[in-house]
């Protein structure tokens, strides 16, 4: 196995540590739009640490794209929200599953592009949908606003996404990721202040597990993302998603003690193989001039 499917591999694994860490954090009573606005302090401030030392230049940007690169933050921090509160609501395992959907909402919203709408597209959405009703249970015995709250986080990650690679597929990732970081940032600090800048404070432990949360989960994971792609290219690093879903569910229940049900891992596998058809459309459209991925949400 090459150098860059060894840093694939590290950046699934590193991205895979997020949810159970987050789920650790919030259910020791941290608030949520703390803990994401600490999280994008410490990320932002790495990136932008790492492009003055390394390339000055790269903070250099057109307005337009200055502006629709703090769009997509906006759009991602508004998301990254929603996830921390749904998170607080929901077990760690279920709410990976539920990220898992994240490859088909983006090839959904590739129609507004002229992508076509194809019987196979209805199948990946039945085959979702599908997974979620058994994901949150029959009887309806997992939290709704918690599921709802994902959902719309997974929407708002997609459709940054979708605006990187329709608008910024020609600028160098590092400077994308450190203003659309800036962007987040920007609306989570607002949002923060707004409602009273809440904080239960973290003992020895939690800011172990915060700082780990945006030093390997957000910061590290990233570059070696980045660099992944520039080996083996997006494609490849897109079938890796499955994997990184698998190991937060093993990781949520092994250090937080979550269960599932025949229910709950039938719903997973469901949805899974929805993102796997989904991925594979995905690599067909990015041959195509107007697709690239190198941004992950």
């Amino acid at each position: 196995m090459g150098y860059g499917w060894w840093l694939a591999l590290g950046a699934t694994v590193a991205f895979s540590l997020a949810t159970p860490i987050a789920r650790s954090l919030l259910v020791g009573g941290a608030d949520p739009s703390g803990l994401v606005t600490i999280r994008l302090i410490i990320a932002t401030s790495l990136h932008g640490l790492a492009i003055g030392l390394s390339a000055p230049g790269l903070f250099r940007l057109e307005r337009r794209t200055m502006i629709i690169s703090l769009l997509a933050g906006v759009t991602n921090g508004i998301g990254m929200l929603l996830y921390f509160m749904g998170l607080s609501r929901l077990s760690a395992s279920i709410t990976a599953m539920l990220l898992a959907m994240s490859p088909l909402i983006v090839l959904t919203l590739l129609v507004l592009r002229g992508e076509k709408l194809t019987r196979r597209h209805g199948v990946r959405v039945g085959l979702a949908l599908a997974g979620v009703y058994l994901v949150i249970g029959p009887g309806g015995n997992v939290d709704m606003g918690g599921v709802g709250l994902i959902l719309l986080a997974v929407l708002a990650f997609s459709t940054q996404m979708v605006l990187l690679q329709w608008y910024l597929r020609s600028l160098d990732p590092r400077t994308v990721a450190f203003y659309v970081s800036a962007g987040m940032l920007l609306v989570v600090g607002i949002y923060w202040l707004s409602i009273g800048v809440p904080w239960q404070p973290l003992d020895a432990t939690g800011w172990v597990g915060l700082v780990t949360l945006a030093l390997v989960s957000t910061f590290l994971a990233r570059l070696a993302m980045y660099a992944a792609v520039g080996y083996i290219g997006s494609s490849q690093m897109s079938m890796l998603t499955p994997l990184e879903i698998l190991l937060a569910v093993i990781w949520s229940v092994a250090f937080l003690g979550e269960r599932l049900t025949v229910a709950h891992l039938l719903g997973g596998a469901l949805i899974l193989v929805s993102t796997l058809l989904a991925i594979q459309r995905l690599n067909l459209t990015r041959r195509r001039p107007r697709w690239r991925t190198w941004f992950r949400s």
